[in-house]
């Protein structure tokens, strides 16, 4: 009798091993399912991105230019010209490196706690090398959080800092202007001014896509109207962005303490880089994108450099 009941006890743990192993291949199973289902869903986005390669690009708003209106951009010429030529009094030099027609990517150190250097690239090329050729400054992520602020650099032709924002124009010749570093330029502190921090590759990735040039810049100047004494993300929060910039004058004195400084500004444009052409990015290292952007960042870091060398004065040049 023992026997029997010990074969049977056997027995009845056989069956429960048995239906727990088929309880656990069910969801095995249905997890999958779920994983096939999700791959399903991929590939046909995957699917209808080949067959729309602006599909993304056009979510942000490339069927209406990203927002573009040219009677606005005109009526705020007045205000960038007066901060072009008696706020800051800027030079700018080797304009002629610009290409006035055909595709381009410009690329620079980025600075000043807030963006107004982009403003200052766009005016020097948009109106005084080829009046009415809109530079497309791509400006951070972040600003989509702020309407207003958005919608003020769309219509005066920004656009947002997405690589399919900047695919799409540069397939149609447009002229893009990117900083590389993205908000870690504006970032720094004041001691740490005019060291550039690391480059993206997005800039040598579209430039090999679609075999333009890049066109490096520097500012020098705009490091010194916010000098950075320190950062409160706490701020930033409130209002959407990174950080809010602290500096000797703000948040001290109020709103007068966001006043930029009056200081001399220089641009300096250099020489086309052709990296698609270069013998180290041939063969093996055709997509070392990395090495494309140290090379870039090497060539800013030089214009950068050379200009602060010649400048003897913050608020005199």
């Amino acid at each position: 009798m023992d026997g029997v009941a010990t074969a049977e006890g056997f027995g009845e743990r056989g069956q429960v091993a048995a239906f727990a192993d088929l309880e656990r291949n069910r969801e095995r199973i249905a997890s999958l399912r779920a994983l096939l289902e999700q791959r399903r869903g991929e590939l046909h986005a995957l699917q209808k991105r080949i067959a729309d390669p602006f599909a993304l690009a056009r979510l942000e708003g490339a069927d209406r230019d990203y927002g573009l209106d040219p009677e606005f951009r005109q009526s705020t010429k007045a205000i960038f010209q007066f901060l072009y030529d008696s706020y800051w009094r800027v030079k700018s030099r080797g304009l002629d490196n610009v290409p006035t027609h055909g595709g381009a990517i410009l690329i620079g150190n980025h600075s000043g706690g807030l963006p107004f250097d982009g403003t200052m690239v766009s005016y020097a090329v948009s109106e005084i090398r080829r009046p009415g050729r809109v530079t497309r400054l791509l400006y951070d992520k972040f600003v989509e959080g702020m309407p207003v602020v958005a919608e003020f650099y769309r219509r005066c032709g920004a656009v947002p800092a997405r690589y399919a924002v900047a695919d799409e124009l540069l397939s149609r010749d447009e002229l893009v202007a990117i900083f590389p570093e993205g908000t870690r330029g504006t970032a720094k502190l004041y001691d740490q001014r005019y060291k550039l921090r690391s480059f993206a590759t997005s800039s040598a990735r579209l430039s090999c896509r679609h075999r333009v040039p890049i066109v490096p810049f520097a500012v020098i100047g705009a490091e010194e109207i916010y000098p950075l004494i320190g950062r409160s993300t706490k701020l930033g929060q409130v209002v959407g962005a990174p950080y809010v910039p602290i500096t000797p004058f703000f948040p001290f004195l109020g709103p007068v303490g966001l006043i930029p400084l009056p200081t001399k500004w220089s641009i300096v444009f250099g020489a086309p880089v052709y990296l698609y052409r270069e013998s180290r990015f041939r063969g093996r290292n055709r997509e070392d994108f990395l090495g494309m952007a140290e090379r870039l960042r090497n060539a800013v870091q030089v214009l950068v450099k050379g200009e602060l060398a010649k400048r003897s004065s913050i608020f005199l040049g």
